[in-house]
């Protein structure tokens, strides 16, 4: 029987284990995409106790309204094992949420959080025992005297530990953008932070708030919007502001991606009906969408700003949750749109006008991975930056030990897999650089099984310049930082 979690964790052969040791281990990450906080990276937060960064909670904001936050992985997997909400979102003493939460992990056997939550307690705790109901006082007792204690476990000293070079937040369009402006001007902070484009507000013209974001959107920008043309002319300012800051990549989390090909006066329909607060049809909120798509693919190809799409999650599902707890909190599945068609109908019309941007592409459907796979193989072309449309890293219910698997071998089948430019964390803590570490082993042990079997050559050069490409620098090259 192997070591539970131990230094080879996942590494299954000779190869494998020399592939990730000596090559992978130690190189620095690129999270180009993640939901991390730039205010707590400024301010160099302190966390109180192993709670408040594995389970968050829950605050009150300004004007008196809650506000939950925390990680909604974790949420889902205490409601699975029918812990009450009040250890979960609720107000119970932290030692009492992360006893319930130690207790819940008892039985995660197979699922990703067991082992990245192990990962996370061996690297910046130096604890190595399993979670569980039995060794909540221990870890609970361990881990907070470092983070109290240790300036290794502040926010900046989670990140400089976790030797990350770049991190790529997640910012709406109308945000001032003042913690990133402060990272900029404070020399101490070595670690390169960086904005990301995400007007998802701006699309969502069928639901409620519309209006009132627009007329944020035109305060902030100096613009005065009457249609679609005057959007995209104020979120192509916000857009060169988030640029002087550093912006490399945009990103859309929306449910499905249309393309209908229609000009500013049909999408002009949808913003007059939701200004008016009269409902908008589906087939006026697709063509709104449309427009302002294919507009900001062309602002992201002016700027040398990456286009991440992220599609096919149906989110707050559970009405009565939703309408307690708000968006974000655990409540969000796979979708089953079929967005091949609007995806292919938006990046023909941004080649056919020689602005395609670079863009990735994530459905949270593993159904869609081959279909998606394909899609980019035709919109590639001559490029400093080889495979500029690409399948983004396995997401969100896919970045599973099997999912990523599955991903690399559709990745190898169906494109270029050594111009991948690997994983992100997508999350909102700063532990979850671990996550890096875990699809790195499972990239080590995948090719290395590649090579054992006799499927690709043994070429020592070859092999580390495909790893390390994987790892690191491919991003580095993709996002030119």
């Amino acid at each position: 029987m192997k070591e539970y979690m131990g230094n080879d964790f996942l590494l299954k052969n000779d190869l494998a284990r020399h592939l990730y040791h000596d090559y992978a281990e130690k190189l620095p990450i690129i999270d180009y995409h993640c939901h991390i906080p730039p205010q707590e990276i400024y301010e160099n937060r302190k966390f109180e106790n192993i709670t408040q960064v594995w389970l968050g909670g829950h605050q009150k904001k300004a004007d008196g309204s809650d506000y939950y936050f925390g990680d909604h992985y974790k949420w889902r997997l205490m409601r699975c094992n029918g812990v009450s909400e009040d250890y979960i979102t609720g107000d119970m003493p932290d030692r009492e949420r992360f006893q319930k939460f130690a207790e819940t992990m008892e039985k995660t056997i197979g699922n990703p959080m067991n082992h990245w939550c192990q990962l996370e307690l061996k690297k910046y705790f130096g604890y190595t025992k399993p979670i569980n109901g039995a060794n909540a006082q221990e870890i609970w007792d361990i881990c907070n005297e470092k983070l109290q204690n240790d300036p290794k476990c502040t926010v900046r000293g989670l990140v400089e530990a976790s030797n990350v070079r770049f991190v790529g937040t997640t910012d709406d369009p109308v945000d001032s953008l003042e913690w990133h402006v402060k990272i900029r001007e404070d020399d101490s902070i070595k670690v390169k932070v960086c904005p990301s484009f995400r007007p998802d507000k701006a699309l969502n013209v069928h639901l409620a708030g519309f209006d009132e974001y627009m007329k944020q959107l035109s305060e902030v920008s100096g613009v005065e919007i009457t249609g679609s043309e005057s959007c995209l002319e104020a979120l192509n300012k916000r857009l060169l502001f988030f640029v002087s800051l550093g912006c490399k990549a945009s990103d859309h989390g929306i449910e499905e991606i249309p393309f209908t090909g229609a000009d500013a006066a049909k999408a002009d329909i949808a913003f007059r009906k939701a200004m008016a607060n009269e409902a908008v049809s589906e087939e006026e909120r697709r063509d709104w969408q449309s427009f302002l798509m294919e507009g900001l693919g062309k602002m992201y190809y002016d700027n040398d700003v990456a286009m991440q799409l992220h599609y096919n999650a149906i989110r707050n599902t559970n009405q009565k949750m939703f309408e307690k707890y708000g968006p974000d909190t655990g409540f969000d599945a796979m979708d089953a749109h079929n967005c091949v068609h609007g995806i292919q109908g938006l990046l023909s019309a941004l080649t056919y006008a020689d602005k395609c941007p670079k863009t990735i592409l994530y459905s949270l459907n593993p159904s869609d991975m081959d279909l998606v796979a394909t899609i980019c193989g035709c919109f590639q072309q001559n490029s400093p930056v080889p495979s500029r449309v690409q399948l983004g890293a396995a997401w969100w219910f896919n970045d599973t030990r099997d999912g990523m698997v599955r991903h690399l071998q559709i990745l190898g089948r169906l494109g270029v897999l050594g111009n991948f430019i690997g994983m992100l964390t997508d999350s909102r803590s700063f532990l979850s650089y671990t996550r890096h570490e875990y699809f790195r082993r499972i990239l080590c042990n995948t090719v290395g099984e590649w090579v054992e079997d006799g499927e690709f050559p043994y070429d020592e050069e070859g092999l580390k310049a495909i790893i390390e490409g994987i790892c690191y620098y491919n991003a580095e090259r993709y996002f030119g930082l």
